[in-house]
């Protein structure tokens, strides 16, 4: 899975039964999340338990489905209310690591015009 700093990371805001695959959740993607699964975007889902993880997303020519499963933790889901989170690259690799995303803030991005 390789993720560009432009891709766009959205997690559900509820738990998903971890039984469907690909067909589900691209209908979940567009009913649940008012987005496009094959948009190039990587869209995040959890178990109620907070154990298991898939991340689809659209690959060039067809779809790919990513799953983790952890076996002593949980993942940290923020709560959200009634719509879908984006989170960014940084925040996603944190996520998968087990930290809180929701408390964890990174260096601020610089950019500089001159060096001297």
């Amino acid at each position: 899975m390789f993720i560009t700093n432009e891709v766009k990371v959205w997690i559900c805001n509820e738990a998903t039964d971890m039984r469907k695959s690909i067909d589900g959740l691209s209908m979940l993607v567009a009913d649940s999340f008012d987005l496009k699964p094959a948009s190039g975007e990587l869209f995040v889902f959890y178990n109620r338990y907070r154990d298991k993880l898939k991340i689809l997303y659209w690959d060039n020519n067809g779809f790919a489905l990513w799953y983790k499963r952890v076996e002593r933790s949980k993942f940290i889901i923020p709560a959200t209310l009634d719509k879908p989170l984006e989170i960014d690259k940084k925040q996603l690799r944190w996520l998968l690591d087990g930290l809180d995303i929701s408390k964890l803030k990174g260096h601020k991005a610089l950019e500089y015009k001159d060096y001297f």
